[in-house]
């Protein structure tokens, strides 16, 4: 903990959250619109092998970037998480631009899933207003942060065990009518897995193409280090939410992934229709001809949007307090409650999420579409920076001759796990709109909001390095014992 954090005269965040809080956490943050929305026009642009193969790769990258985050977060529990270890291990300038664009990842992630609630409010209620959905669930999300966080824990724990109950009915009903159980049809088998040119539409190019839409769907699994800094026995837990975590998402996910691509041709339009209304599960539904499942699933998908928003308000709010404690925010956002929630941190992030507001004047598809991109990028940033982070790390507790087995969890593979994550984040973020590129003119456009994240990024980790003439920590001089 740092001087400044440890002067603060003031409650204090409460160690609150059980294992079972974090790991529910990790898990039903990364299960959500990524997997039921995204998915589908995943399939459509890679086919099902190709929505495979990228799926996988992100999760593997996924993997080792969790082992990272669980390595630092067991040894050194804080609700700055890997802001605080990029500051402590690679420079203060990089953990300052690594704090502020994790609050904007989820401040923005917040609009988009609020601006996405509105649209499957619409599939039952079309002529509604935008606003008012947007102020009533900006008003539900507040709410469970505000009481405790072992509300927001205990919301969140149900939130993501409908997600988890509905995947695992999903797979197993889609699984069912594929060997003909269910349906009323003859097995499908992998009869729809080769439709055209599936299972790789496109070739390697459409693989990668679809990288960022993976990537974002695993985004959230990251959020077991944010928690570390309210967990009440981190050294225990984080490590338990690491092991377990990982194989059930990309379990889930591919075998969700698999189930879809076998049940609906990558070649039906309807997986790429903007209508966030249209989720692949409910197609899915559909092709069983239970009309009523199809209205469920959809309430699901609105539990899923509130659970990422949720999760989102409590993630970047940490941030940003961790951010005034170590002095790098307004000191305003550093103030506690009396239950030690970060009240004003809470409120300055909803703020952002108004944007939402947005998509009652500019077409809510089209600013859902936009803001999805910007926080995806962002994303990005943030696991380069805890791989970077990681690594170093592991490499002064090394230099220094400390004794591994001392560590409260032990990141398999090093040095290959973050090295590897690393590079493949870079890969994607530079060539994640590489089509911006190809043709006689640059689509400008498309490369503002693809990469607007890079500048801004930079710009905050080179102002903050010149104005206060910090230096790359020295791995060798690094204090343990502090």
């Amino acid at each position: 903990m740092s001087d400044k954090e440890s002067k603060q005269n003031q409650p204090e965040l409460k160690r609150a959250l059980k294992s079972r809080h974090i790991t529910m956490i990790s898990l039903g943050g990364t299960i959500g619109t990524g997997l039921f929305l995204a998915s589908g026009a995943s399939i459509a642009q890679a086919g099902p092998g190709g929505a495979l193969i990228a799926y996988a790769l992100i999760g593997i990258m996924v993997y080792f970037l969790m082992t990272s985050l669980g390595e630092m977060a067991a040894y050194m529990p804080t609700s700055g998480s890997f802001s605080t270890y990029a500051t402590e291990f690679v420079d203060p300038a990089f953990g300052f631009a690594m704090g502020w664009n994790y609050w904007y990842n989820w401040a923005i992630t917040i609009a988009a899933e609020i601006s996405a609630v509105t649209l499957i409010m619409k599939f039952w209620f079309p002529n509604s207003s935008s606003a008012l959905w947007t102020v009533l669930f900006i008003i539900i999300i507040l709410t469970f942060n505000l009481l405790s966080v072992r509300a927001y824990g205990e919301s969140e724990y149900w939130f993501a065990m409908i997600k988890v109950a509905t995947v695992i009915v999903f797979i197993v009903v889609s699984f069912l009518m594929i060997f003909g159980i269910l349906g009323g049809h003859d097995p499908l088998g992998f009869e729809n897995f080769f439709v055209g040119d599936a299972p790789f539409n496109g070739g390697f190019l459409a693989i990668f193409g679809i990288f960022l839409a993976a990537g974002f769907s695993f985004q959230g699994t990251e959020l077991l280090g944010i928690t570390a800094g309210e967990t009440d026995d981190p050294g225990k837990n984080i490590p338990i939410a690491v092991r377990s975590v990982f194989w059930r998402i990309l379990l889930f996910y591919i075998l969700a992934i698999l189930a879809i691509g076998l049940l609906i041709p990558y070649t039906d339009s309807r997986l790429l229709s903007e209508d966030v209304a249209v989720s692949p599960f409910t197609l899915v539904f559909d092709k069983l001809g239970i009309a009523f499942a199809a209205s469920v699933m959809n309430a699901i998908i609105l539990t899923a949007m509130l659970s990422a928003g949720n999760s989102g308000l409590y993630a970047s709010s940490r941030m940003l307090w961790q951010l005034a404690v170590d002095g790098k925010a307004p000191k305003i956002f550093a103030k506690l409650s009396k239950r030690g929630i970060p009240v004003y941190a809470l409120l300055a992030t909803l703020a952002v999420g108004c944007l939402a507001f947005l998509s009652s004047f500019f077409g809510d598809g089209a600013v859902y579409m936009w803001l999805l991109n910007a926080s995806g990028l962002s994303g990005f940033l943030a696991w380069i920076g805890i791989a970077i982070s990681h690594y170093r790390f592991r490499k002064a507790y090394q230099l220094q001759g400390r004794d591994l087995s001392l560590l409260p969890y032990k990141a398999k593979l090093y040095p290959f796990g973050p090295l590897f994550a690393l590079v493949v984040c870079i890969i994607v973020i530079v060539g994640q709109n590489y089509t911006a590129f190809i043709g006689g003119s640059i689509d400008w456009y498309g490369v503002a909001v693809s990469y607007i994240g890079i500048p801004l990024f930079l710009a905050l980790w080179i102002g903050y390095k010149i104005k206060h003439k910090t230096k790359v920590v020295s791995l060798k001089d690094y204090d343990f014992d502090k």
